[in-house]
């Protein structure tokens, strides 16, 4: 009996053993690159992106470190492990990263155009001549594209626009009501809505950002079911994406 015992301290010992150095070794930081997406990933650290990767990994004790990138770069610097995730990609957009079951968020895209032409809907977005900033394949996303534009930056789409250069621009809303933000005549457009794209973290393919997308969807799958994350989207006023999740999309 008393052997028996014996054992089983043992056990318990060598188990406690094995988590104090699992805690030692876990990441304490996860250092992110995004885009400056105007209230959504700010580079000052604000934003409804940044709010909910707070939640996400802080209450398990990771950090979030943050640094403002262009998309097609944050990519690169995770393909190459200088960071453990870049924010914001779809769906296994980018081949050499790894992508976790949960999304974090979910992108609605529209088509802006001018008020003159007629509104696009998915089924005829392929008969126009679009544009989108580089890097953001909508093509792979988007049914029937044909004749896209890549632009380096979106401070020209507005004279794209009105110089008939292109008859649609696709970006996400928030970007999408920064650019009409920007018209002198705002009334001169129309943005309408095409379609939902999951957005999600893409992680490097190290060890350290395997063990934080592992926390990502242990955290996420807690936080949806809880409706923890709910407040926060309401507080930034926009849509729950997680309202008729029970499982990852």
């Amino acid at each position: 009996m008393a052997r028996r015992w014996l054992m089983l301290l043992l056990f318990v010992l060598l188990g406690s053993v094995a988590n104090a150095q699992e805690a030692v070794h876990a990441p304490s930081v996860i250092h992110l690159a995004s885009e400056d997406w105007q209230d959504y990933t700010a580079a000052d650290g604000h934003g409804l992106g940044w709010d909910v990767l707070r939640k996400v990994f802080e209450p398990a004790g990771v950090k979030l470190d943050i640094r403002t990138e262009p998309y097609t770069r944050s990519v690169g610097l995770a393909e190459r492990g200088e960071i453990d995730a870049c924010v914001g990609s779809y769906h296994e957009e980018a081949s050499e990263l790894l992508y976790p079951r949960w999304n974090f968020d979910t992108d609605h895209i529209y088509a802006l155009g001018l008020a003159s032409n007629p509104a696009p809907t998915p089924e005829t977005l392929g008969s126009y001549r679009l544009a989108w900033v580089r890097g953001y394949d909508y093509q792979d996303y988007l049914p029937n594209v044909k004749s896209y534009n890549e632009v380096v930056r979106r401070t020209g789409i507005l004279s794209m626009l009105t110089h008939n250069r292109a008859d649609y621009y696709i970006d996400a809303l928030t970007e999408i009501d920064y650019v009409i933000s920007r018209a002198r005549e705002p009334e001169q457009f129309r943005k309408t809505h095409i379609a939902e794209l999951p957005l999600y973290l893409c992680f490097a393919d190290t060890p350290q950002a395997r063990t934080l997308m592992a926390l990502f969807d242990q955290r996420m799958e807690l936080l949806v079911k809880s409706g923890e994350l709910k407040p926060i989207f309401e507080r930034w006023k926009q849509p729950y994406p997680f309202a008729d999740a029970a499982s990852p999309l």
